[in-house]
C-alpha cells in the first residue's frame, strides 16, 4: 500500500512518491554539480585504464585524500563509479561504469564537453536572471550576465570558447546519428551539392558524404571557425576532396546549393532573425531546392518532452527558442519556403527532428 503525506487541509492526500519525485528535481543540480567536479578534477579519465584506490587517485590528481573519498563514493552512488571495499582493511576501490566512461575525453559518445558547458560558471550564473526576464518580457541572461551576445563573448573568451566547441562537438555525435537516420529514406540521387549553413567543423555535412558517395557538399560558417584549419573534420573523416569550407555570414549571404541543412541552428534566433537566415538561402538557392531543419520540435501540451526544458534554456542563452512543427511553418513560409513534412530518427529516444521543406517560387 503506498503510503501518503497528510495534510490536514487537504482532503485528497498527496502519495510519498510524488513528495519524492518533487525532491529529487528540487536537489537536481546536487548531482549535475557532483557529475561537473568529478570531470573538472579529472578523475573519470585517471580511472578508466584501471581500478585505481583512493589513496592512488587522491596522490595522482593532487587532492585532499579524506573529501576525494566522499566525492567518488557520491560519484558512486550516482552510477558514475562503482566501489569495491576491501574486507581486510575497508579501503575502497573505484572503477568506470558505462555511463562514468562517456566522461572521459577520448569516448565516442563523450559528454565530459556537455558536462563541463552546462555546468560550468557561466552557464550556472545565468539562470539566476530567469524570474526577472520572465516578469519583464526580455529574454537571454547571457546578455545580462555578462554585457555580450553568447558568440561575442565566446570571442572575447578563449576558455569559454575552447568549452563551448567541445560541448559542440558532444553533442554532434548523437545529432548526427539522429538525423542520418530520419533522412534514410531520402538518397539524393536527384541533386549533387549539398550546403550545411553553420555546419562548424563539419561533422553531419563530412557523414552525409560519407554515406552518399555521389555528393559534393560545403559547409558555411564564421571566419574564426574555418580558420582553424587543424579541427576541421572533412580530412580526417577522408571526404575533403569532395567537401569545401567557406568563411562567410548567414544573415548576409550563402552560397548557392540543391540541398541545404542546417542542424541547430534556427533555434538560436528570433522570429525576426530566423526569417532573415531563411530568406538568404532561398535567395542563394534554385528553383528545386530543398531544405532541412533539424531541431528539437515541441509536442503538444500532453507529452512532456526535453525539447520544452532546452526552450528555457535557450531563454537563458540567446534571443531564440524551441518551436511547434507550426510555428517552423509560418517561419519557412514567410521567408519563401514551403513546408513538407518533419522526418523523424528511428531511435525513438531522439530529441532530434528534421522539417523537410522545398522552395517556392517567388
Amino acid at each position: 500500500m503506498q503510503n501518503n503525506i497528510i495534510d490536514k487541509n487537504d482532503e485528497n492526500p498527496i502519495p510519498q512518491s510524488d513528495h519524492q519525485e518533487v525532491l529529487d528535481i528540487i536537489f537536481g543540480r546536487w548531482r549535475s554539480q557532483i557529475l561537473y567536479t568529478g570531470v573538472v578534477l579529472g578523475v573519470f579519465d585517471y580511472v578508466k585504464s584501471d581500478v585505481k584506490n583512493t589513496s592512488d587517485i587522491a596522490n595522482e590528481l593532487l587532492l585532499d585524500y579524506e573529501l576525494t573519498y566522499r566525492l567518488l563514493r557520491a560519484l558512486g552512488s550516482l552510477g558514475f563509479l562503482k566501489e569495491e571495499v576491501n574486507s581486510q582493511d575497508g579501503s575502497s576501490r573505484f572503477s568506470l561504469t558505462p555511463q562514468g566512461k562517456l566522461l572521459t575525453k577520448d569516448h565516442t559518445q563523450s559528454l565530459r564537453g556537455i558536462t563541463l558547458l552546462e555546468e560550468g560558471p557561466e552557464h550556472y550564473a545565468i539562470w539566476k536572471h530567469l524570474p526577472a526576464m520572465i516578469k519583464d518580457g526580455q529574454q537571454n541572461a547571457f546578455l545580462r550576465e555578462y554585457g555580450y551576445k553568447i558568440f561575442d563573448y565566446a570571442e572575447r573568451n578563449v576558455d569559454y570558447a575552447r568549452t563551448f566547441n567541445q560541448a559542440m562537438a558532444s553533442y554532434s555525435a548523437a545529432q548526427t546519428t539522429w538525423v542520418l537516420e530520419a533522412l534514410e529514406a531520402d538518397n539524393f540521387s536527384d541533386v549533387t551539392h549539398i550546403c550545411d549553413v553553420g555546419g562548424g567543423t563539419g561533422h553531419l555535412l563530412s557523414n552525409l558524404l560519407m554515406k552518399y558517395p555521389h555528393l559534393r557538399g560545403t559547409v558555411v560558417d564564421l571566419e574564426p571557425v574555418t580558420s582553424k584549419k587543424e579541427a576541421l573534420l572533412a580530412h580526417k573523416l577522408g571526404v575533403s576532396d569532395r567537401c569545401s569550407y567557406v568563411s562567410g555570414d548567414m544573415f548576409k549571404e550563402v552560397p548557392p546549393a540543391d540541398v541545404y541543412i542546417m542542424k541547430m541552428i534556427i533555434h538560436d534566433w528570433n522570429d525576426d532573425e530566423c526569417v532573415k537566415i531563411l530568406t538568404n538561402v532561398h535567395r542563394a538557392s534554385p528553383k528545386h531546392a530543398r531544405l532541412f531543419i533539424a531541431e528539437h520540435l515541441i509536442p503538444g501540451a500532453e507529452k512532456p518532452h526535453f525539447s520544452k526544458l532546452f526552450d528555457i534554456h535557450m531563454m537563458c542563452v540567446s534571443s531564440g527558442k524551441e518551436r511547434t512543427s507550426d510555428e517552423y511553418s509560418t517561419l519557412l513560409q514567410r521567408s519563401g519556403w514551403k513546408y513538407s513534412q518533419i522526418l523523424h530518427p528511428r531511435d525513438a529516444t531522439g530529441v532530434v527532428q528534421v522539417i523537410e521543406a522545398k522552395k517556392q517560387p517567388n
